[in-house]
């Protein structure tokens, strides 16, 4: 399966909680996800991350998810398995006995909506700030691209002040991280 994004940087929370009310939905209540990033260790950041299988290990409660993200067309449309682990020490050491090695970690609290397919996803992202999210799940032969330009044209039609990104949170956190 694909994951497709759309990612905006929120400078209106209250304006986008009202217009989601207007349709109808209401964020969840937030949840706190702990997200550790890996790289393949032929990659480095300033490299176009197409075609690169990158992993995620999250704790978000008492579960722990594996991800490992493929960017197809861009980074935020990718091909994506993820799995429950029972141990996030163990699966940590295991992505690195897999080569790949730890990059940022990303810590955020979320809350989400969901409409007509589509995750909305508010983010409060550790270092980077305020973020809109959405994502869509598709089959791994259907156009990200488009998806992701019917995604915008959703985010555009909520009326709320949005800067679109195209950068991941790791991307994101690093720079912010980075000394001046």
């Amino acid at each position: 399966m694909q994951e497709i994004e759309v990612k905006y940087r929120l400078y209106d929370l209250c304006g986008l909680e009202r217009a989601l009310a207007d349709r109808g939905l209401v964020l969840s209540a937030p949840i706190f996800q702990d997200d550790q990033a890996y790289a393949h260790p032929d990659w480095a950041y300033g490299q176009s991350k197409i075609g690169v299988p990158f992993a995620r290990l999250r704790t978000q409660g008492d579960r722990h998810l594996f991800t490992v993200k493929t960017p197809l067309a861009n980074e935020l449309a990718c091909l994506e398995h993820e799995s429950e682990v029972a141990d996030r020490n163990q699966m940590h050491q295991a992505i690195i006995q897999m080569g790949f090695r730890p990059t940022v970690r990303i810590v955020k609290t979320r809350r989400t909506a969901q409409v007509a397919g589509m995750a909305l996803c508010v983010d409060e992202v550790e270092h980077a700030g305020l973020f809109l999210e959405i994502e869509k799940v598709l089959d791994a032969d259907e156009s990200g691209t488009a998806a992701q330009e019917r995604l915008n044209a959703f985010a555009c039609s909520l009326g709320v002040e949005l800067e679109r990104t195209t950068d991941t949170y790791d991307s994101l956190v690093r720079a912010a991280l980075a000394p001046a």
